[in-house]
């Protein structure tokens, strides 16, 4: 599902990472810094968020507000932030649930949406696709019943970190659980099952949104995974050169 030589150099990389093991807490401290500034940014970005990187690492660091900016989106990155903290709790504790999932949600709508964050879609929901078409997704009666099937499909996955990471990535989407929040979700989810396996935090980056929307695009239009794993599977190199390249230089 993932071409051989991407594969090869994330083995590669993971049996690094894994010699390395353990770092010290200097090293994990400003490693956790740049990752929460880094997928704050993009994924809010990816959604419409207009704070710059920079202003995003001003909020988080510093606790400021930006002139200009709204109130939701400053909510949108300490939420996210928050959100971060929640997953990487979760990836050293247990199998996740359905309730962690909501709350994951919550956390990033608190303050927001007080009436949809957490809480599954009670509207149907389509998105519009690049030839202009509507893809329409389950009816909210039956978003319970898939999302109690996408957490057992979660927990029953065989395959290995990237590609699960990557098929959750997808499932999730093409549910369309919420009613606002599931790109920021799926991103969140896709990095706990990336966590638990040992694997840095990934980025799909701002640039990277036209290529990130055509790949889920192509899975629910085509049913074809190969496109987004592989996406996604150079993301996570790129997270471990970025990842090595902070531990080289200790440079944040």
């Amino acid at each position: 599902m993932i071409e051989s030589d991407v594969l090869f150099q994330i083995n590669s990389y993971k049996q690094k990472l894994d010699s390395l093991r353990p770092l010290s807490s200097e090293q994990l401290d400003n490693l956790k810094n740049y990752f929460d500034i880094e997928l704050t940014y993009n994924s809010n970005a990816i959604e419409g968020n207009t704070l710059s990187y920079n202003e995003t690492k001003i909020v988080l660091n510093e606790g400021l507000t930006i002139g200009g900016k709204t109130l939701n989106e400053h909510l949108e990155v300490i939420n996210h932030k928050e959100a971060i903290d929640f997953i990487e709790k979760l990836s050293t504790q247990r199998d996740i649930t359905l309730k962690d999932i909501k709350d994951i949600h919550y956390l990033i709508l608190k303050g927001i949406d007080k009436k949809n964050a957490g809480t599954f879609r009670d509207i149907e929901v389509g998105v519009r696709k690049s030839d202009g078409s509507i893809h329409k997704f389950c009816h909210p009666i039956e978003v319970a019943s898939e999302m109690e099937k996408f957490v057992v499909q979660m927990r029953d996955s065989e395959v290995d970190s990237v590609v699960s990471s990557a098929l959750a990535h997808l499932r999730f989407v093409s549910i369309y659980p919420f009613s606002d929040g599931n790109g920021r979700t799926a991103r969140l989810l896709m990095n706990l099952i990336l966590l638990e396996g040992g694997y840095p935090i990934t980025i799909i980056r701002r640039e990277d949104r036209v290529e990130y929307l055509k790949a889920i695009e192509i899975f629910q239009e085509e049913g074809d995974q190969e496109v987004f794993c592989n996406f996604i599977a150079q993301k996570v190199l790129e997270s471990f050169e970025r990842y090595f390249e902070i531990l080289d230089t200790k440079v944040i």
